[in-house]
C-alpha cells in the first residue's frame, strides 16, 4: 500500500506542470511532423584531417562538393539552418600515390532530420607525395642597367633559402629569383631588401623569403 501511495505521489507531484510540458512537447512534435519536406543543393567546402606530417598533397584537389539534401524546410534555409552541412575526409591512413575517397554518409555531417541524397562528385581523388626540404640558391634580378655606369659586383644575403613541398615539385626548383632590383639610380654601393619567389605554387619557403641585395656600380 505504501509503495502504491509513493508511486501515486510521483505522478501527482507538480501535476499541472507535467501536463503543460506534455502539451508543449505534443505541439512541437505536431509542428515538426507537419512541416513540408524539401530538397535543395548546397555547395560545401571539402575539408580534411589527420594528413600525416611527412606527406604533401601534390596536385590540385577538389575544393568543393555539391550536396543534394532532403529534409524539413526549416533546416534547409542556408544560413538559417541550425547545423550547416560539412564534408570532412579522414586522411590518417594515406600513403604516397593516388587515393580516392567516397563522399557519403560516413563523412558528411548534417542537421537532424536532413539526409543526403547524393554528392557531386561522389568521389574525390588526391595525389600524395613525401615531403622534401632542401636549400636552393637565390638569384638576383636586375633592371635599369646601362647609361654611364656598369655593375662592378653584387651579393645576396642569405645566399640560399630553404624550401619545402612535394618531393617531385621541390626537386624541379633550381633557384629562387628576387623581385626586380632597379639599379638605374645607383652610384657607388646600395642595398635593397626584396622578396624572393619560386614559380611552383606547391613549393613554399620555410623561413622569410626576404633577402638583402647589395649592388656596387662603377663608371664605364
Amino acid at each position: 500500500m505504501n509503495q502504491l501511495k509513493w508511486m501515486l505521489g510521483l505522478v501527482t507531484h507538480n501535476f499541472r506542470w507535467k501536463v503543460l510540458a506534455l502539451a508543449i512537447s505534443f505541439v512541437i512534435w505536431a509542428v515538426v511532423a507537419s512541416e513540408p519536406e524539401l530538397s535543395t543543393f548546397e555547395t560545401v567546402r571539402l575539408e580534411y584531417r589527420n594528413l600525416p606530417d611527412d606527406l604533401e598533397i601534390s596536385a590540385a584537389p577538389t575544393e568543393t562538393v555539391a550536396l543534394e539534401l532532403r529534409g524539413p524546410s526549416s533546416e534547409l534555409r542556408g544560413a538559417g539552418a541550425s547545423r550547416p552541412p560539412t564534408v570532412v575526409v579522414d586522411m590518417s591512413d594515406v600513403r604516397p600515390g593516388q587515393r580516392t575517397f567516397t563522399i557519403g554518409d560516413g563523412n558528411v555531417s548534417l542537421a537532424r532530420g536532413v539526409r543526403l541524397v547524393r554528392a557531386i562528385p561522389s568521389e574525390v581523388r588526391f595525389d600524395f607525395e613525401r615531403r622534401l626540404v632542401r636549400a636552393i640558391p637565390v638569384q638576383a634580378h636586375f633592371t635599369g642597367e646601362g647609361g654611364g655606369y656598369v655593375m662592378a659586383s653584387h651579393s645576396v644575403a642569405p645566399e640560399n633559402l630553404v624550401i619545402a613541398g612535394p618531393a617531385s615539385h621541390v626537386a624541379r626548383v633550381q633557384a629562387a629569383v628576387t623581385d626586380p632590383v632597379n639599379v638605374s639610380s645607383v652610384v657607388g654601393t646600395s642595398q635593397f631588401r626584396v622578396n624572393a619567389f619560386v614559380q611552383d605554387p606547391y613549393v613554399r619557403f620555410q623561413t622569410s623569403p626576404q633577402v638583402a641585395v647589395t649592388v656596387t656600380m662603377r663608371k664605364k
